[in-house]
């Protein structure tokens, strides 16, 4: 610096020092710090006043959107928040797992300990980084959140906690409004005070939405995803898997894998993509190393994904649907008795609807588990047969044969099994439980035979009639048959009867305790169909009744005989147990006493009969075992059911076979009828079942006889104890009987008296016949037959057909009616010395004499043959004699050691006279083949199948009680009545419908 310049600076240092002390500077120095200084003050005073009043604002528009929210309590939110719908499951017996009920949303609850590490992390990751931070909201987020909001950003980062996210799913709605912004930030900071975070993230992963499932279903919960879309539980969920899962609640059914149907789409990078970004920010937060993100990264997530999994209504659709029914009917009962309501109230039609649907509702949202007692080995064999069986039998009209099928347990009443049909997907009828039909003579055992011997009225060795009968009903006579027109036997014993199925004995044994209101037994089994009618209609007894029943019903009756008489209901829901495993039902086994023990085996005896020679008798050699089994087949009207049901110690079992749309069964199919296609099918399946449980199905016990039981002689045609007369005759039988109902009259049954033959039939002579055309015997005496229905029978004189006459035995009112004149001449024939004539053609004639030269040489009576051997030389004629002693003028004469005498004439009109014979005052012919053949120990089964003609079945395969249309049954009768006798090959088991009505007591 040079001299010129500090001159500069020390002036202008003078004049700024003598400013500072001048009086005038300070005096302007103390205004000016004064003004500043009021200012400042001022600023802040208006600072601080007016962001008081902008908090004051904020925190009263924050509590006017929040002043209809309750002050709930821990209880109150844990009610709400836990409060999530959740799937209920499905068990086999032996708590072997079936699936998930079908439902809106399926959801499966899992606990925080039960879900993989790798899950949690990603899930906090990418909603929550500050999860284990916050007090419920975080305030940056927030304020970002409404800044956003306010300045209307194109990005819009949100800034809900998983607290806040699980207030809004669980209480509030997905509303967007401040009022409900301000409600779940209210509601956040009440849950953190109130719960764990573990607890809270355990809730958030059960209740969010996540896609679809490999079945189609809508899913929630992350146990229902790893289930549904890598097949695994999750808490074995991989890295990749749960970066997958954790993404999905952003757009769930945008990155699901699968479409509604179960299928895989064929665009599959959102997903891919989503799973990316969360494996990022796990990276990013720490969660995982550059090592595991760079695996998981470059990992093919698809090939985890299953493919399509059927759902168990695709899979099991019939018992599905069953256990949905019935657990909704066990609820309902539930909740309509805690709500002070009792079961019988239910029948009020409104009162029930509401209930079923409150509790159709719950079954599907609260998570039930639903144990059955259906054993699923066994059901699956028994539809796997169902499947493959070859014999159904042909499709009428579109429709193919359906079946249905179903196996208890006697002592339990446990379903162990049963065959809803064919084919769901075409017809979704449960023929096991839901189908109502005629069970035909399945019914005969169940409200016939059981009910009366347990009354005392009917015992295995009593009789019956068994030929063609009429029975007055205040409308049309009812007339029922048995199978073909034929079997009749002239009288049967009840035990004969059940194994053979004559209906004829069946209808006049129910005609004897019908007062007695037999069919109150069956309501006693548990038919639930069984109306006012039923208790007055006859045709109840063939199986007839108006609404018919169900598979299930009429097999789970049988049960009751296996029971020693006691009635245990079927039933297939064990228990029901709430999420919180709290048993809501429990069955109980409630045992309802129908029969004594005594009844009950008795008619379990008879039964056996049926499959051990009777109507059943070709199912043994289709069993892969032997059991004590007894049972009964059963037509329906016009063959439109074939039924067999059989039950031993352990099980009852049975099948029916029909079209839905009712049509005949009759006719073979591979070689078989419908009734043995039915057994065959039965045998198939229980065979099953035996293969996967023997000692189930193939008990080593027998059916045992209890006290009271004795085995007693009695009369063939009358069932009382057996006189010297019945023993003579060869007609004493011999059976069991309830002790105190065992025979105790000597039986009447016969009177000495002389009888006369014509061809194979037997009439009582009258006393102007001829002693020598008479024989000596033993006399039915009708007054002793009331009891047997001989007031119903058509021609009374039948009861002892000419095939089963044992000894001199005649019906005494079985009478050949005099003409009124003699008889016409006869024309004879010769031939190597033998006289022949044929049969007069006159009914009443009951003897031939033969004279030579004159003198009368021989007495032929009419029912033996009509042959006369001569001598050497003379001359020779005939003469026919009637009931009456009337004899006919000579015939042509004959000479001895002629070849043949007679002209073309005479041995036309021979011939034409033989013709004649066959018409007459005769009853209908009884003594035909039977089609079952009652009295043959044949076993067509045994044969080869070529051998066996499944139109016309013995007594081993074929089932006699289809209905017979009442206008051909009553040309049947017009045709006995007219003592025709040509066999008629006409169906029985006349177990019409429109025999129902107008058949009142007389």
């Amino acid at each position: 610096m040079n001299n010129n310049q500090k001159d500069r600076f020390q002036t202008v240092w003078k004049q700024l020092t003598r400013f500072f002390q001048s009086e005038k500077t300070h005096k302007n120095a103390r205004v000016t710090y004064q003004v500043i200084w009021n200012l400042t003050l001022i600023l802040i005073i208006v600072g601080i006043l007016g962001f008081s009043f902008a908090g004051g604002v904020g925190a009263g528009y924050f509590a006017a959107l929040v002043n209809d929210e309750p002050v709930r309590s821990k209880e109150d939110l844990q009610k709400d928040i836990y409060n999530y719908e959740e799937t209920s499951e499905v068990y086999f017996a032996d708590e072997v797992y079936l699936g998930k009920l079908k439902s809106d949303l399926e959801r499966e609850e899992v606990s925080i300990d039960k879900v993989s590490e790798h899950l949690k992390n990603a899930v906090i990751a990418t909603e929550d980084e500050y999860f284990y931070e916050h007090d419920g909201v975080v305030p940056k987020a927030i304020l970002r959140a409404v800044y956003q909001e306010f300045s209307n950003a194109t990005v819009q980062s949100g800034g809900s906690t998983l607290t806040q996210q699980l207030i809004k799913n669980q209480v509030l709605t997905n509303e967007v409004s401040f009022e409900r912004k301000a409600k779940e930030i209210l509601l956040a900071l009440r849950v953190e005070k109130f719960f764990e975070k573990e607890e809270i993230l355990e809730t958030y992963l059960n209740v969010s939405t996540l896609g679809r499932n490999s079945s189609g279903r809508n899913i929630a919960g992350v146990e229902s995803a790893a289930e549904g879309i890598f097949g695994v539980e999750a808490k074995d969920l991989t890295l990749p898997q749960s970066a997958f899962i954790a993404g999905l609640p952003q757009s769930p059914f945008g990155y699901t894998p699968y479409t509604q149907k179960g299928k895989l789409k064929e665009n599959q990078e959102p997903g891919i993509n989503r799973m990316k970004t969360v494996l990022k920010r796990m990276y990013s937060n720490g969660y995982i190393t550059k090592a595991e993100y760079d695996k998981a990264n470059a990992y093919d997530i698809t090939k985890d994904f299953i493919g399509k999994t059927e759902m168990p209504s695709e899979k099991y659709p019939w018992l599905t649907y069953e256990i949905e029914k019935r657990s909704i009917e066990i609820l309902s009962v539930s909740l309509a008795k805690e709500d002070g309501y009792e079961e019988k109230d239910l029948k009020n039609d409104d009162l029930k609807a509401q209930y079923l649907a409150l509790a159709d509702r719950k079954l599907r949202q609260n998570g039930y588990k639903v144990y059955t007692t259906i054993d699923k080995k066994i059901y699956d064999k028994m539809q796997e047969v169902t499947k493959n069986y070859p014999n159904y039998g042909y499709d009428k009209a579109g429709e193919p044969v359906e079946a249905g099928a179903i196996l208890i347990e006697n002592k339990t009443g446990k379903i162990i099994s049963f065959v809803g049909g064919r084919d769901f997907k075409r017809e979704q009828t449960n023929h096991a439980t839901t189908s109502l039909r005629s069970n035909g003579s399945t019914m005969k055992p169940l409200v016939i035979y059981g009910p009366g011997i347990e009354l005392g009225k009917i015992s295995p060795g009593s009789v019956s009639a068994n030929v063609p009968i009429s029975i007055p009903t205040g409308g049309k006579p009812w007339s029922p048959g048995n199978y073909g027109g034929g079997s009749y036997t002239g009288v049967s014993t009840a035990r004969e009867a059940l194994k053979n199925s004559y209906n004829i004995p069946a209808a006049l044994f129910y005609k004897k305790i019908i007062n007695l209101s037999p069919a109150s037994y069956l309501e006693k089994m548990g038919f639930s169909t069984v109306t006012k009618g039923d208790y007055s209609n006859l045709a109840v007894s063939l199986g007839a009744m108006e609404k018919g029943v169900t598979v299930e019903e009429n097999v789970n009756a049988f049960g009751t005989f296996a029971n020693s008489g006691e009635f245990i209901d079927a039933y297939m829901i064990d228990k029901i147990v709430s999420k919180d495993g709290k048993v809501i039902y429990q069955h109980k086994v409630k045992p309802v006493e129908v029969f004594s023990p005594q009844a009950a085996y008795l008619t379990l005896d008879m039964m056996r009969d049926v499959v051990n020679s009777g109507t059943a008798a070709s199912v043994r050699n289709r069993l892969a075992f032997s059991s004590d089994w007894a049972g009964k087949t059963g037509t329906s009207q016009n063959y439109w059911d074939a039924w067999f049901v059989a039950t031993n110690p352990n099980v009852s079992f049975g099948t029916w076979l029909g079209y839905d749309t009712p049509k005949s069964l009759q006719g073979t199919y591979n070689g078989l009828e419908y009734n043995k296609r039915n057994m065959y099918y039965w045998a198939d399946l229980i065979n099953a079942a035996y293969k996967v449980d023997p000692k189930l199905i193939d008990p080593d016990k027998r059916f045992e006889m209890p006290g009271g039981i004795v085995s007693r002689s009695f009369c063939g045609v009358s069932g009382l104890l057996p006189s010297s007369s019945c023993q003579k005759a060869g007609l004493v039988k011999s059976d069991l009987f309830i002790a105190k109902y065992a025979p105790s009259r000597a039986d009447d049954s016969f009177i000495d008296g002389q009888y006369v033959s014509v061809g194979s039939k037997r009439y009582a002579a009258l006393p102007q016949t001829p002693g020598e055309f008479t024989s000596g015997g033993f006399m039915l005496n009708p007054d002793s037959f009331a009891d047997i229905g001989l007031r119903y029978v058509i021609d009374p004189g039948s009861v002892i057909p000419g095939a089963e006459k044992p000894g001199n035995v005649v019906g005494a009112t079985a009478k050949l009616n005099d003409n009124g004149k003699a008889p016409d001449p006869l024309s004879i024939t010769i031939s190597n010395d033998k006289i022949t004539w044929g049969l007069h053609h006159e009914g009443d004639v009951v003897g031939y004499r033969v004279y030579k030269d004159g003198k009368k040489v021989a007495s032929i009576n009419a029912g033996e043959s009509l042959v006369y051997k001569v001598g050497s030389g003379g001359s020779y004629y005939v003469t026919a004699v009637d009931i009456v002693g009337k004899e006919s003028a000579p015939s042509q004469h004959v000479e001895s050691g002629a070849k043949k005498t007679s002209s073309k004439e005479d041995s036309t009109k021979n011939k034409d006279d033989r013709g004649k014979d066959k018409i007459g005052n005769e009853v209908k012919k009884t003594d035909s083949k039977e089609e079952n053949g009652p009295d043959k120990n044949t076993d067509t089964d045994k044969q080869p199948e070529k051998d066996i003609q499944p139109e016309k079945e013995t007594e081993t395969d074929k089932e006699k009680e289809p209905v017979q249309d009442k206008d051909q049954n009553k040309e049947n009768t017009d045709k006995e009545i007219q003592e025709t006798d040509k066999d008629q090959g006409t169906v029985n088991d006349q177990e019409q419908e429109t025999d129902k009505a107008g058949e009142e007591e007389e």
